[in-house]
């Protein structure tokens, strides 16, 4: 965290599907106090044309709880929830293993030692404790099997879902936590009954407490049904490749390095811990390490096999169960990183010499380091070798810039944002939406399907060029941006190297029969009559990290 607080408003936080997504919709409804909002006539004004305020994420959240209490600093807000994660992680962690792994008095010391290590890992913040939390979860788990602190587990299984993300984890976590009562049922037989009934009390409580905190979901998705959700139409088959030798690939690339959303990192020193532990022991503990680490192992490879296959197989059951439109079945991945941190403290456990266990513990941190982008490019800037592909927050969200686009649009029109809308040509909507914008593009996870059909004639033109780019957007969507063949996929351009476009295919329109006013571009247009805009204004800042090109359509503007 350290490197995030020193550099202030110029820190770098992740950018893809956080800065560009997950923030915005925590900052929106902080400030249109929208937060608790319900109804079938509450919309996201800002947003899609007004986008139901159902298709945005609970309010019952200790996330969206922190943005309210900062809902002018969306970055203090952000950063706040971030250290109160990792420090809830680094005590989760402790917490499991002081009971379970590293119990014994002289081992508290590297109990703290890899609960920090867990609290490094790199993880996306914004989904609070979804991943950094599993530790509490497994030790309310075990304490339910043996009956003992029950209070304290309850109490996890009660909380959890207010600080993490249900179609993240819930499903997932509870197949495991399932399977594993069932596997002890049959291990244990008829002694395990007891265990049984207040780990299967415990999971149904957790369950409970979802359901309650996304009640809006259930009930806009099984109930309501206020409108026809994009996803419905979504098209897996056409969106990546097929096949055991593709599953097979990705089960081994999640295995080594697990899912970018779920703790991505290199288990190098792991593995070099491992190795060690099998040379330094011998007779009864080297063999219960292999055992433990056997199990351990096994559980991640079947993980693994599970995100890489079901993915595959839900492209046949689609049609029959509508919910798989809903959630994503190959988010077992979001498990990965807890079994792997339990294989370094299987190690660490048996062996006599304590400097050596401290010292494999300490092996590992350089590789849970470098795999997080917010350490390792906060650390370049402050060393004075920024990466250029890497802008700070005030240099990506550039509020200097779109003020003066505000400004000239205000000056021209004497028009404020609520009375016009715009799109993003090279820009990630959240830009505008940060800076109070009303977009008809967005990145949204979940939004009525007959705005997308409305939305795509604007684009048609570009689309028919990259059928690429088509099947981005037909087959999936989530980014209802606009998009240029020329471009590709590359939805944000910096203004160095200057970029130009020299034929949009845009429908303008379309454009305008939703109510589109001014286009907001990051490149160049060579030829805008073509595409019926004309350019209004060159915009430059030098803190920004975009240069905008505003377009105008229709008469008077």
């Amino acid at each position: 965290m350290v490197p995030l607080v020193a550099l202030g408003p110029r820190t770098f936080i992740l950018l893809h599907d956080n800065l560009e997504a997950e923030v915005v919709y925590a900052y929106l409804l902080a400030k249109l106090h929208l937060t608790l909002a319900s109804g079938s006539g509450v919309v996201v004004a800002p947003v899609m044309n007004g986008l139901p305020r159902d298709a945005m994420r609970s309010g019952l959240s200790v996330t969206l709880l922190i943005f309210n209490l900062l809902r002018d600093s969306p970055l203090a807000a952000y950063l706040l929830n971030e250290a109160l994660v990792r420090v809830v992680a680094l005590l989760g962690m402790y917490w499991l293993l002081r009971r379970y792994g590293l119990a014994r008095p002289e081992q508290r010391g590297l109990a703290a030692a890899v609960a920090l290590l867990w609290a490094m890992l790199p993880a996306y913040s914004i989904f609070g404790l979804s991943v950094l939390g599993q530790p509490l979860l497994l030790r309310a788990a075990l304490d339910l099997r043996r009956g003992a602190g029950r209070v304290a587990a309850w109490a996890v299984c009660v909380a959890f879902p207010w600080w993490s993300a249900l179609v993240l984890v819930a499903p997932f976590v509870a197949a495991v936590w399932g399977v594993g009562l069932l596997l002890d049922l049959v291990r244990r037989g008829q002694a395990a009954w007891p265990a049984m009934w207040r780990g299967a009390g415990g999971l149904a409580l957790l369950l409970a407490s979802y359901v309650l905190v996304e009640w809006r979901m259930f009930h806009s998705l099984l109930v309501a049904k206020e409108f026809v959700a994009h996803r419905e139409q979504f098209d897996l088959g056409r969106l990546s490749p097929l096949g055991v030798g593709v599953g097979l690939r990705e089960a081994a690339q999640l295995f080594g390095l697990g899912h970018y959303h779920a703790s991505s990192f290199f288990k190098g020193g792991i593995v070099v811990a491992g190795l060690v532990g099998l040379a330094q022991l011998a007779g009864p503990p080297r063999r219960r390490l292999v055992r433990q680490a056997a199990v351990l192992l096994a559980g991640v490879a079947g993980l693994c096999l599970l995100g890489a296959f079901l993915p595959q197989l839900s492209i046949y059951w689609q049609d029959k169960l509508p919910l798989l439109h809903a959630f994503s079945l190959g988010r077992f991945y979001f498990l990965l990183a807890l079994p792997w941190v339990l294989v370094l403290v299987a190690v660490v456990r048996q062996l006599p010499a304590r400097r050596l266990a401290y010292a494999l513990v300490a092996l590992q941190v350089p590789f849970v380091l470098a795999a997080n982008p917010e350490f390792t490019n906060n650390v370049r800037a402050l060393a004075g070798h920024p990466r250029a592909d890497a802008p700070g927050y005030a240099a990506y969200v550039a509020p200097g810039l779109l003020h003066q686009v505000q400004a000239f649009i205000a000056t021209h029109t004497g028009q404020l944002p609520p009375a016009y809308r715009v799109a993003c040509l090279g820009l990630p909507p959240a830009l505008a939406q940060l800076n109070g914008f009303y977009t008809l593009d967005s990145y949204q996870t979940l939004y009525p399907l007959a705005y997308k059909q409305a939305f795509r004639p604007m684009m048609a033109g570009e689309l028919a060029k990259s059928p690429a780019l088509a099947t981005y957007f037909d087959a999936w969507g989530n980014r209802c941006y606009l998009m240029s063949a020329e471009l590709g996929r590359n939805f944000a351009i910096a203004k160095q190297p200057a970029r130009e476009v020299q034929h949009w295919a845009f429908d303008a329109g379309a454009f305008q029969r939703l109510g589109g006013r001014y286009v907001l571009s990051a490149v160049r247009l060579a030829h805008p009559a073509e595409s019926g805009l004309r350019l209004l204004g060159v915009f430059d800042d030098s803190q920004a990290y975009w240069r905008i090109y505003l377009y105008g359509v229709g008469p008077g503007q």
